[in-house]
């Protein structure tokens, strides 16, 4: 099977991937801990960024994938705090202990905001009005794998073993070879094979793309699912902001000629590592997101692609030094600092992690985008 179709099983299947089952997933007793989890520092200022685009454009809020529901909380506590609650804030989740742990945190609100918080399976069929949140969400869609090659040499993303090999690609076919997955006994081992039609499509024109060749034997990732997924979001999208939170780069950063292993990465019990065979639907796996990609994608879905920074620079934007600034007592001062540090300095999530909006139909400037890093441009 392709590398996308096993990244699908291990975190999909039907009550055996790693959504679907029902281990503890995020937070320190988890695998891995997000920043609504960190601070509610994170969640307040997305609030503020929610209650801009609320106050023109009226409706809800959608989040997609919403955790522990931490956020959901901190966000409908802090926009009933200025006047500026939405009508629905629905959640659509598609792992169901996440969905449970979502219901128990958010029972505890007061039931004028409890009442406005709904359940969705699939994506609403009626355009949503207002904001759109996406917290670490498309570094979880499957992507492809594929390793570069000089001449068509056959070239191999993985261990060798016994196993046969999965559609071994001959030396004068493209240049570039999907990872395919092959299995012995119960290990899973990579196979260069060759790449379907989008796959060699997609590598072609990304390879022609970018400023510098990638040397023979550089191995990296392409989500061919960012863009059916950001045009099925958009079609939801009546009228705002999808806002978008990730670790990614810019296409020329991401495929930049030293990342010679991709992006591809792997959590197990707070514990970061790049092998996606072990654990097989008991860890995470996730890649970095090319948010050149998701840009594209946008555009083409008929969104306007509205800003793009680091999470520093959208958190420092939206006021989390004056959230900082307004704890009570230095046990709670110093809390705060150490949580803000965490969300914003370069060497934790402050760099790695980027924000995108992408608007439909809404022409005021994002108080989020007011401080977008040019160095960071697509």
């Amino acid at each position: 099977m392709s590398f996308e179709r096993f990244m699908d099983l291990a975190l999909y299947a039907p009550g055996l991937g790693y959504y679907s089952a029902g281990s503890a997933k995020i937070g320190s007793s988890g695998d891995f801990v997000t920043a609504p989890e960190i601070s509610d520092l994170f969640s307040r200022c997305v609030a503020r960024q929610c209650a801009q685009v609320l106050s023109v454009t009226g409706g809800e809020i959608l989040e997609l994938g919403a955790g522990t529901g931490r956020m959901a909380a901190a966000v409908l506590e802090s926009l009933a705090a200025v006047g500026m609650l939405p009508e629905r804030y629905s959640i659509l989740e598609v792992s169901g202990d996440l969905a449970e742990r979502q219901r128990e945190r958010l029972s505890a609100l007061p039931a004028s905001l409890r009442e406005r918080v709904i359940w969705l399976e699939r994506l609403p069929e009626r355009p949503v009005r207002g904001v759109i949140l996406a917290n670490e969400v498309l570094d979880a869609l499957p992507c492809q794998r594929f390793v570069v090659a000089e001449g068509g040499a056959s070239a191999s993303g993985g261990l060798a073993n016994n196993a046969p090999a999965v559609g071994e690609p001959a030396a004068h076919e493209s240049a570039v070879y999907e990872l395919g997955v092959s299995s012995s006994g119960d290990a899973f081992v990579e196979r260069a094979a060759s790449p379907d039609t989008a796959l060699a499509a997609a590598c072609e024109s990304l390879l022609k793309e970018l400023p510098q060749p990638l040397a023979p034997g550089y191995t990296s990732e392409v989500c061919l699912r960012l863009e059916p997924w950001i045009a099925g979001v958009g079609d939801c999208l009546e009228r705002g902001l999808l806002l978008l939170f990730d670790y990614g780069l810019p296409r020329s950063h991401y495929y930049h000629p030293q990342r010679v292993s991709g992006t591809l990465r792997c959590h197990f019990k707070q514990l970061a590592h790049d092998d996606p065979y072990i654990n097989v639907g008991v860890q995470d796996i996730t890649a970095w997101v090319d948010f050149t990609r998701v840009a594209e994608a946008g555009l083409a879905a008929g969104l306007d692609v509205a800003g793009f920074c680091t999470q520093a620079g959208f958190l420092l934007a939206t006021g989390i030094e004056t959230f900082v600034a307004e704890a009570v007592g230095t046990v709670e001062a110093t809390r705060r600092a150490g949580e803000a540090r965490r969300l914003l300095m370069p060497g934790e999530m402050g760099e790695a992690f980027k924000v995108m909006a992408l608007t439909r139909d809404y022409d005021t400037v994002l108080d989020g985008f007011a401080l977008q890093d040019l160095r960071h441009s697509l």
